[in-house]
């Protein structure tokens, strides 16, 4: 008996050692399309919610707990034949220590996503060349959740995960599969990003990134003053990034995750906290003053 125990709880152990990476919600909305067969669309919806969540996308060990929580909504617009255009809209976020509260790390909307897609398809992926669209696009942004996740715990912790997208990003060049992946397509788009993120010029923010969650939110419910304090020490530095290069669809994914919980943050600092901060995120993104402002009331 203690024999078939020992067993059983090996067994455990290793089911938990080897779970995936990612609990990825998919939502896929086939609203605007009309005349079309509905049941491609719940079929695309289950296979690529297989594709993210069942792949193991790292060497490393995660446990059921600790998988990554995010979503991916995507809004079909037309479908052509097998060609699906549409819009994605990736979030992730992650449990802040010693609270029930979850800070989103990644808020990032992509509108030039067009793939082939025939019910029933398989969903492959080899890195070094990729073939799908489809299957290129997810495995990207499965890459940047991971390393989103990591660079919060660690500094410059997602770096290898980061280079994967980019890896991605390099070969999907080489297969023409339209949008998204050049660097003249448009400032905000797969490739601007990456290069964003592993330019040197960036490193700063990537270390602010892990101390604003490791030295700030993680430290609220021990010291919230010193917490955020150390939160408010550091946004300067996205101001000197956002300046070095201009518009950086880095620090705007940054602030589209994090206004809200910005927002909050500083409702409750001191005055001179509170107006710092406003003169910050203001001159990055002046468009959203009035909303910085709402930490005054």
């Amino acid at each position: 008996m203690k024999q078939i125990l020992l067993l059983i709880n090996l067994f455990f152990l290793v089911g938990i050692s080897q779970a995936q990476e990612l609990n990825c919600t998919i939502n896929l909305n086939s609203d605007q399309v009309q005349g079309t067969n509905k049941s491609v669309f719940n079929t695309l919806q289950k296979s690529m919610s297989e594709f993210v969540n069942n792949r193991k996308w790292t060497e490393l060990s995660f446990s059921n707990a600790e998988r990554i929580e995010c979503t991916m909504n995507i809004i079909v617009k037309k479908v052509d034949s097998d060609v699906f255009t549409s819009e994605i809209q990736i979030q992730s976020r992650r449990p802040v220590y010693n609270s029930t509260y979850n800070s989103p790390l990644f808020n990032f909307k992509d509108n030039d996503f067009t793939f082939n897609y025939k019910e029933f398809d398989q969903l492959e992926l080899n890195n070094n060349t990729i073939t799908s669209n489809l299957t290129g696009v997810l495995a990207y942004y499965a890459y940047l959740i991971i390393g989103y996740d990591m660079d919060s715990f660690t500094r410059l912790g997602g770096t290898p995960f980061f280079q994967s997208a980019e890896s991605i990003v390099n070969a999907a060049q080489g297969s023409d599969l339209g949008k998204g992946w050049k660097a003249f397509d448009s400032d905000k788009n797969r490739y601007a990003l990456i290069n964003n993120i592993l330019d040197e010029a960036f490193k700063k923010y990537r270390n602010y990134f892990y101390e604003y969650h490791r030295l700030g939110l993680d430290e609220m419910t021990s010291n919230a003053a010193n917490a955020r304090a150390r939160i408010g020490d550091g946004l300067p530095i996205l101001r000197e990034a956002n300046r070095a290069r201009p518009s950086a669809v880095v620090i705007s994914a940054f602030l589209d995750a994090k206004n809200d919980e910005l927002i909050n943050i500083f409702s409750k600092a001191t005055t001179k906290e509170k107006t710092d901060a406003i003169q910050v995120l203001s001159d990055i993104n002046p468009t959203q003053t009035s909303r910085y402002e709402q930490m005054l009331k």
